[in-house]
C-alpha cells in the first residue's frame, strides 16, 4: 500500500478486478503555446490579479473546507524528526450517511453509481488552477526574505494548505557520510548566505560546489525579471532548495509541465530529496532514470512549464552536465533518511523496542494490507511505477478548474521517514497518514477493520 505524498501501489495485488473504463476523449486546447508577449502592461496585470486574489482565495478555501477537517489536531507523543507534532485522524469528509466500514465493503462500480467517493480523494486542484505555477508556504517566503532579500510572494495567489499539515520548517539534514553529526543544518535554513559556513569541513570541494548551485536562484516562470512575472519586483528566480528546503520539502506546489490542456495538468506536491541515493526513478510521473537527468530537466524545462520559447525569454539556465549537474547530484546523493530507532538492519521493527500495536501494524503492512507489494523493506519502495486507476470510483467532473480524469502511472516513493513528509500522494490530496490508509483500503479493496487501520498507522510512524 502506497502512502506518501505521491506514492502508489499495485492494484492487481488486492485481488479485485481492475478494469479500464470507457470514457470520452479528453479536451484538446487550441494551442500548447503561451503568448511570448503580453497584451497589457505589467502594472495593469498586477492590479487586476491583485484585486482578484481575495475572491479566488475564498473560493479555494470553501473547496478545501468542503473536503477536509482542517483543524490542528496533533497526535500525542508523535513528532517529526525535528520535533514538530504529527497530525492525527482521518480528515477527509464523507458524504451524508456514508461510513468508512460500509464503503470498504463496496465495489468500485457501486461507489461510482451511488456517488459515494469522498471528495477529498479526488485530485486536488492548484490554489488557482487556471493560472498554476510555483507557490510557496509563508514560512519559506518569510525566511528567504529575511536571509537573502529575495521575495517569493506572488501578487496573484497564496499557498493554500494550513501550516500544521506541512513538513516541519526548517527540517533537519542527515548525511549518509556523517551520521555521527546528526542534524548538520544546526536548525537553520540553508541558503547562499550560510551554506559554506555550515558545510565547510564536512563536504569535499565538489560537494560544496554542488550545494552552492542547489541554493543559487535561477529564473523561473513566475519569478524572473520579465514583465509577465508574478512577483511585484523583478526576481533572480528560485533555487532547488526553495522547494526542497534543506534537501527535504516544504510542501510547495506547482503544476506538471508535461500535460495539456491546463485543466488536465496535475498538481505536484514537492517530494523529499532524502534517500535519492537508493532511488532509480525521478519525478512523480516522468520516470527519469537518474538524479542527474532530473536536475537538468528541472532547470531547462520544468521551471518554465515545458516551454523552451518562454524559457529563453525569461532566462533559462543550461547547466553543464559533466561538472555542475554532476556536482549537484553528488551532494543530493548524500541526503539520508531520518533516523528510525525502532527499525533493525533489515528495515523491520525491533521486537524489543516496538509496541504491540506497531508490531501488529507491521504484520498488516506485509500481509493483509498488501502494502509491501510495492513498498518492500528496507527502504519501502520497489523503484517502479503503478497506475491505481482511481477514476473507476467516480464520474469525471471539473472542480476548482481541475478536470478529474485519470492520474496515470505514478512512481512508488520510499516510505522511510514518511511521517516527516505530509501531505501525501503525488498531489497532496491526503492530509494525514490516517487519510492515506483509508484511501488505499478502498483502492486496493483490502477490507481492513478499524483496529487494523489504527495499527497500520502506528507502524508507518515508525518508518
Amino acid at each position: 500500500m502506497s502512502l506518501l505524498r505521491r506514492s502508489v501501489a499495485l492494484v492487481a495485488a488486492c485481488g479485485t478486478a481492475v478494469f479500464a473504463l470507457a470514457q470520452e476523449p479528453g479536451p484538446r486546447a487550441t494551442t500548447s503555446y503561451a503568448p511570448v508577449e503580453g497584451k497589457d502592461p505589467f502594472d495593469a496585470v498586477m492590479k487586476r490579479m491583485s484585486e482578484a486574489k481575495p475572491g479566488l482565495a475564498e473560493q479555494h478555501r470553501v473547496l478545501l473546507e468542503s473536503r477536509y477537517d482542517l483543524g490542528d489536531k496533533a497526535t500525542d507523543g508523535v513528532e517529526m524528526s525535528g520535533g514538530k507534532a504529527v497530525q492525527s485522524g482521518v480528515r477527509v469528509k464523507l458524504s451524508a450517511g456514508a461510513e468508512w466500514e460500509s464503503l470498504g465493503n463496496m465495489r468500485a462500480q457501486e461507489i461510482r453509481a451511488k456517488e459515494l467517493w469522498p471528495q477529498g480523494f479526488l485530485p486536488l486542484p492548484h490554489p488557482h488552477h487556471a493560472e498554476g505555477g510555483m507557490v510557496f508556504p509563508k514560512t519559506t517566503i518569510d525566511e528567504l526574505l529575511r536571509q537573502t532579500g529575495r521575495d517569493l510572494e506572488r501578487f496573484d495567489l497564496d499557498f493554500d494548505l494550513p501550516e500544521h499539515f506541512l513538513p516541519e520548517f526548517p527540517p533537519p539534514i542527515f548525511l549518509t557520510t556523517r551520521p555521527d553529526l546528526g542534524d548538520v543544518s544546526q536548525g537553520q535554513v540553508v541558503t547562499t548566505h550560510n551554506f559554506f559556513e555550515l558545510f565547510q569541513g564536512i563536504l569535499n570541494p565538489k560537494q560544496i560546489e554542488g550545494l552552492r548551485l542547489l541554493v543559487t536562484p535561477f529564473p523561473q516562470q513566475q519569478f524572473n525579471a520579465t514583465d509577465d512575472r508574478r512577483s511585484v519586483k523583478p526576481s533572480f528566480g528560485v533555487s532547488c532548495f526553495d522547494c526542497h528546503v534543506n534537501g527535504h520539502t516544504n510542501g510547495a506546489t506547482h503544476l506538471v509541465g508535461d500535460i495539456r490542456p491546463q485543466e488536465l495538468r496535475h498538481r505536484i506536491d514537492t517530494p523529499t530529496l532524502r534517500g535519492v541515493n537508493i532511488q532509480r526513478l525521478f519525478g512523480s510521473q516522468r520516470a527519469l532514470k537518474s538524479v542527474e537527468d532530473f536536475t537538468e530537466f528541472e532547470q531547462r524545462a520544468a521551471y518554465f512549464d515545458g516551454d523552451p520559447v518562454i524559457a529563453t525569454k525569461k532566462g533559462v539556465n543550461p547547466l553543464e552536465r559533466a561538472t555542475q549537474v554532476h556536482f549537484m547530484a553528488e551532494f543530493q546523493a548524500l541526503m539520508d533518511f531520518p533516523p528510525a530507532p525502532k527499525l533493525n538492519l533489515l528495515g523491520k521493527l525491533d521486537e524489543g523496542v516496538a509496541s504491540e500495536a506497531e508490531l501488529r501494524g507491521q504484520g498488516i503492512f506485509f500481509g493483509k494490507g498488501q502494502c509491501a507489494v510495492c513498498h518492500p523493506a528496507p527502504y519501502y519502495t520497489d523503484n517502479s511505477m503503478h497506475n491505481l486507476r482511481v477514476e473507476r470510483f467516480y464520474e469525471p467532473k471539473t472542480i476548482g478548474g481541475r478536470l478529474t480524469l485519470a492520474d496515470g502511472p505514478i512512481k512508488t516513493f520510499p516510505l522511510r521517514g514518511i511521517k516527516d513528509s505530509p501531505p501525501y500522494l503525488h498531489d497532496g490530496r491526503l492530509l494525514t497518514l490516517d487519510d492515506t490508509v483509508e484511501f488505499f483500503n478502498l483502492v486496493l479493496g483490502t477490507k481492513l477493520t478499524k483496529a487494523e487501520k489504527v495499527d497500520l498507522v502506528a507502524f508507518l510512524r515508525c518508518l
